[in-house]
């Protein structure tokens, strides 16, 4: 916990840069985090006390300068405002969100390899966020590591996980990999799962079941001689 005079010496996250202005390196290192985002709106849609950044410079105090932000592609904080103040955040400064470090970030390996296995996490153990995700689905051979790995820090280190999805208890949720048509593209995205191990869908996949239902409910309402655009008034 710092102390008020060393908070008080801190600058402020309207003080601080709001990016690292480092250009990503293809699309999905926005995209691909965003969909979690998006995901995560509706999962905890009654839920007030966490945030989810995307490409956003984190701020804190373990490193050499506390002006020098780490920029994950994305991380999840609990137990802080969904809006800070009622205002959308430029940054998130670890020492204006009384001290709660992010539990979950994840870096998405690109063409240019940026320390994900290395730098970033020592500074992530050295934050102390819980879990530390890596995504390389182009690179992993180049990098001799695999596609998805999911890090928890015990007892100070970072300790790889087995399993996919992989459940984080302390946030009720698990997290991995799965293929679909996403803006009529076949493609691999990360998602959540609940405890049980089942995928939370997309609004369009939510959309899609509700429509296959209603087909499937016409289709053995005529089956049976009855006409579903022509059903009796209750």
């Amino acid at each position: 916990m710092l102390s008020p005079d060393l908070k008080n010496a801190l600058p402020t996250t309207d003080e601080l840069p709001c990016s690292d202005d480092t250009p990503v390196d293809n699309e999905d290192q926005n995209f691909l985090p965003n969909i979690l985002l998006f995901l995560l709106n509706s999962i905890w849609a009654n839920r007030m006390d966490w945030y989810f950044g995307v490409d956003m410079g984190v701020y804190h105090t373990t490193g050499v300068n506390p002006r020098v932000a780490v920029v994950p592609d994305a991380f999840l904080s609990v137990g802080v405002e969904r809006k800070k103040g009622g205002k959308s955040r430029k940054s998130y400064a670890v020492w204006e969100e009384n001290g709660i470090v992010p539990i979950f970030t994840l870096e998405m390996v690109s063409h240019t390899p940026g320390g994900e296995y290395d730098e970033k996490l020592d500074t992530y153990r050295k934050l102390g966020v819980l879990y530390y995700v890596i995504y390389n689905p182009e690179f992993w051979r180049r990098d001799q590591h695999q596609t998805f790995e999911v890090y928890k820090l015990i007892d100070g280190n970072y300790q790889l996980q087995i399993g996919e999805p992989y459940l984080m208890p302390e946030l009720g949720l698990g997290i991995g990999r799965h293929q679909a048509v996403i803006g009529g593209i076949q493609q691999e995205f990360l998602c959540w799962y609940d405890e049980q191990g089942n995928r939370y869908l997309t609004d369009a996949e939510q959309l899609q079941q509700e429509r296959q239902r209603a087909e499937q409910l016409a289709q053995y309402l005529r089956s049976i001689g009855v006409d579903p655009n022509n059903l009796p008034a209750k």
